[in-house]
């Protein structure tokens, strides 16, 4: 139980310790000097939102602050080393709305050792989860930089949800998991909305996951995401490319951009060249174009899972199209790409240019425009681009034939 008189005395104790009046920490909190008073005379108490600023200016821990004493100086605590319990646990309120879902599936909250998850499925007779992790790469080390905290969330989550629905599943709950040097409240609460939008979106659930504070191993201010993800098919559904024969068509769909993929490169361009930050294409500064969120793909697809018309799917991230569309071609088979059909964005010959890179090197990093590919019969194909371009563009670009090759390029990208 807190000891109102207790809390308010050390206040006021380690305030005047400072010397600070009322108003001058009242200043420093952005709150009426009336308050700093109530709190010091025990009517009211300090509340969450602003307990770590308090601590930080007193220069005492939240558990000291509640407690009301000072902890023993010689005396070894975990706040000491870096972690404050009290202060975390306050995060851990608030990330409990984040976590709210209408999903009757998620069984229970915030609070429980594990999360649980009902995946009875009746109307399918052998389900079959789909389970992957992914991180936003170094994009989330600029997204902390030039504040995308949010919005590099909505990358972790569409890349993830995109890599288990190019097998035809349907995304469930999502585990998000951040990593950091200290808790700061605010970002922390940022990243969890931005996690629960990002899930929502793609019409699943974030049912839990781990906020893990190393201020031994993680510099302050840096923090470190990844997620993993469950999804679910029918065993005689699962889309693995089994089912591409010669004369099917490869479609693409078309990225925003560089979605989480390349960044390292891009960072070793801008560190060679900081004056391209600034620099438009397409009315946008080269950082907005480099931060767009990884495109979602799952909307514009899933219509399809149930027609039986997707052969095989790949979703480009590094590698290219040549080192992820390989994976789902069958041996013996050949997808021959015509490079001249790729429309390229043009952040992507932005980079080309300014960093003098080969075209072999584009494509072996970026998806220079091409975000997903779909493989489809010559029958289908008309049908699929027309409910795909519902969503984003969609064409055609290669062929599937005899080879030894999986993916075997031909022409070249146009950089006009």
């Amino acid at each position: 139980m807190l000891d109102s008189i207790k809390v308010g005395n050390f206040i006021m104790e380690k305030r005047k310790s400072l010397g600070l009046t009322q108003q001058q920490l009242a200043d420093k909190l952005n709150v009426s000097f009336q308050a700093i008073s109530k709190w010091e005379n025990g009517t009211t108490y300090p509340n969450i939102e602003i307990l770590r600023d308090l601590a930080i200016v007193l220069n005492v821990s939240v558990d000291e602050i509640l407690v009301g004493s000072e902890r023993d100086v010689d005396g070894l605590s975990y706040s000491k080393a870096g972690v404050d319990i009290t202060y975390t646990d306050t995060i851990k309120k608030e990330m409990s709305k984040h976590l709210t879902t209408k999903d009757k599936r998620v069984l229970n909250g915030l609070g429980p050792f594990a999360s649980l998850y009902d995946i009875k499925y009746p109307e399918m007779e052998n389900p079959v989860l789909v389970l992957k992790s992914e991180e936003p790469g170094s994009k989330q080390k600029l997204a902390m930089e030039y504040g995308y905290t949010e919005s590099i969330c909505h990358d972790m989550i569409n890349h993830l949800v995109n890599d288990v629905v190019v097998m035809g599943a349907k995304p469930l709950a999502v585990l998000d998991t951040i990593v950091c040097g200290n808790a700061e409240k605010d970002t922390i609460k940022s990243l969890v909305k931005g996690v629960s939008e990002a899930c929502r979106e793609n019409e699943c659930s974030l049912v839990g996951g781990e906020t893990s504070i190393q201020p031994l191993v993680v510099e302050s201010g840096v923090y470190v995401l990844t997620s993993s993800i469950a999804g679910i098919v029918e065993k005689s559904k699962v889309i693995d490319g089994s089912a591409i024969e010669k004369g099917d068509a490869v479609l693409a769909i078309a990225s925003n951009g560089l979605h989480t993929n390349g960044y390292s490169l891009v960072r070793l361009l801008m560190d060679k060249m900081p004056q391209i930050k600034l620099d438009k294409i397409d009315g946008l500064t080269f950082i907005e174009q480099i931060m767009k969120p990884h495109t979602p793909y799952y909307k514009s697809i899933k219509g399809l899972f149930d027609k039986d018309v997707i052969h095989g799917m790949a979703h480009i991230t590094g590698g290219g199209i040549e080192g992820n569309l390989c994976r789902v071609i069958p041996e013996g088979l050949c997808a021959k790409i015509d490079l001249s059909k790729l429309n390229v964005l043009n952040i992507f010959k932005y980079i080309r240019n300014s960093g003098n890179i080969s075209d072999e090197e584009m494509l072996r990093t970026f998806n220079c425009g091409v975000g997903f590919n779909v493989v489809v019969a010559q029958k289908d194909k008309d049908m699929v681009m027309r409910h795909v371009n519902q969503f984003y563009n969609c064409y055609e670009i290669g062929l599937i034939e005899e080879g030894a090759h999986k993916v075997v390029f031909e022409n070249r990208m146009t950089w006009l």
